[in-house]
């Protein structure tokens, strides 16, 4: 009788590291009775290299989560961790340093100085750092947004969807671990929006970029390859390869709960 030989055992990969997590953060504000739990331990790993959506009903903690997990507040306790650094090791000079290097941010207002011209505001971080621009990057990404023969001009004299495209360029140029975008199609038109979400996208798929965004639409969550959902603080559920359906079918439950919820603290009927 022989024995067959034993099968070779199965190469090992090492998981490739998230590019933010946080460890049973809390965010609390105000004390005793008036206290305020905006997060109430959150665990959550951010994937590198993916494009994620953190949604949920108005007061969830979602923007909450954002600002202490991109180094913008601190939290109440509990682990952050950006690139492999935990961020409550970090004292501010190096906070800040860290936020220039290594992550970027799109902001629902654009936050472009109105005396600069595109190009400037989208070298503004590098020149704040006292870095030269790599220029095949940058033209990568000028040719990428579609800006090149916008960047003469002004905010005052470009549309919101362009506005936002130079924001969206500034945060790349540096090329950061992480983008973070807060509500980046909230000012803007739903042709702008699509242009702006399809660049994120697009940074995602053929740059290899991370981007997290925080939104409540459901059209702007569906670009993504997952949608976290938080409710009171906490995570409450996942959704990998979403329908703009199947967001809009989580958003509504949550939302009919928390309407609940506060009809039920207030004694009367939602």
């Amino acid at each position: 009788m022989t024995t067959a030989p034993a099968s070779p055992p199965a190469p090992t990969h090492d998981p490739v590291p998230p590019a933010a997590r946080a460890r049973d953060l809390r965010k609390t504000y105000g004390s005793g009775d008036s206290a305020v739990h905006a997060l109430d331990g959150v665990t959550l790993d951010l994937a590198a290299g993916r494009f994620t959506a953190i949604m949920g009903p108005s007061g969830s903690g979602k923007s909450t989560l954002m600002h202490c997990m991109a180094a913008l507040d601190a939290p109440t306790s509990g682990d952050v961790e950006v690139d492999g650094v935990d961020l409550g090791r970090l004292k501010d000079k190096a906070l800040t340093t860290l936020r220039r290097e290594r992550i970027g941010f799109v902001f629902q207002a654009f936050n472009l100085v109105p005396t600069l011209t595109a190009r400037e505001n989208i070298l503004l971080p590098l020149n704040l750092a006292g870095k030269k621009p790599d220029q095949q990057w940058f033209d990568t990404v000028i040719d990428a947004v579609g800006l090149r023969d916008r960047l003469g001009h002004r905010p005052s004299e470009m549309s919101g969807g362009q506005q936002q495209r130079v924001a969206c360029a500034r945060a790349l140029v540096s090329q950061p671990s992480i983008v973070f975008a807060d509500e980046p199609t909230g000012n803007l038109d739903s042709t702008s929006g699509a242009e702006v979400l399809s660049f994120l996208r697009r940074s995602v798929d053929d740059f290899g970029q991370t981007v997290v965004m925080v939104t409540h639409d459901a059209v702007a969550a569906s670009y993504c390859d997952s949608v976290v959902f938080l409710a009171d603080g906490r995570v409450v559920d996942e959704l990998h390869q979403p329908e703009r359906e199947q967001i809009l079918e989580h958003m509504t439950r949550l939302q009919d709960v928390a309407a609940a919820r506060r009809a039920e603290a207030g004694g009367g009927t939602a």
